[in-house]
């Protein structure tokens, strides 16, 4: 794997915030509104702490364990981004990585919500948490079918030391145009029902969806988080849509 240059990673990081202003504007809204996280998964903890230097605040890693050796590495040098967990967590691995994240996207079930739940009071901490949907259906994805997340928000609002953010979708690898953007329009429709279950309004605001191939269809439809890998850091040596 061949690190970029300072100048190319600035380059990519650049052009990718100019495209989200542009899909903001086209969208009607602020760009402020929207964070780009860059995910530096399977690159080295050098990566991300170049694309920290050049900027970039937000950082997100699919695996627990990778994030907690590539927080250490960093923290020694100093260097504290936002870290956003975003891949499949099992409640094994909570233990790891609790009080770590700015913020976990990928909490699938009320089973995982419990498990975070126990191990951040035993720390006397709050984790700010989204809530996974599978809105697309399909199998290989993780996350609440929309029926399934309806029926667990009583469960979910009543776990101490969690506060519920919103959600997070991923949609399939866009076969035919418009794909992508009917998944991120239902999963709008599905966050702003959730309004009507009880969730607090001033923590229930973020949509986590869009990656290097479809953010643009998911700033339309009301993403506030976009992760995006290839298109700032490169192809990583295994195969990876984000």
């Amino acid at each position: 794997m061949n690190m970029y240059s300072k100048e190319q990673m600035q380059e990519n990081i650049l052009k990718v915030k100019e495209q989200i202003k542009d899909a903001a504007r086209a969208a009607g809204r602020d760009a402020s509104e929207i964070t780009l996280i860059g995910v530096s998964k399977f690159f080295p903890a050098e990566y991300a702490k170049q694309a920290f230097e050049l900027g970039l605040t937000d950082l997100g890693e699919n695996r627990p364990e990778e994030m907690h050796e590539k927080k250490a590495v960093l923290d020694e040098q100093g260097i504290c981004p936002n870290w956003h967990l975003i891949g499949t967590i099992q409640s094994r691995k909570v233990r790891l990585i609790v009080g770590e994240p700015y913020l976990i996207h990928s909490v699938d079930s009320v089973s995982l919500a419990k498990e975070i739940s126990k191990r951040s009071s035993a720390k006397e901490i709050t984790s700010d948490i989204l809530l996974e949907v599978n809105v697309s259906g399909e199998e290989s994805k993780h996350g609440f079918s929309k029926e399934e997340l309806k029926a667990s928000m009583e469960d979910l609002l009543a776990l101490p030391n969690i506060s519920l953010h919103g959600i997070m979708t991923m949609a399939p690898i866009q076969q035919q145009s418009g794909q992508a953007a009917k998944v991120f329009e239902d999963a709008r429709a599905l966050f702003d029902e959730m309004k009507h279950y009880g969730v607090d309004m001033n923590c229930w605001k973020e949509m986590s969806m869009g990656m290097s191939g479809d953010y643009k269809e998911a700033i339309a439809c009301g993403s506030t988080f976009v992760r995006i890998g290839t298109a700032i850091f490169g192809k990583r040596d295994y195969p990876d849509p984000v």
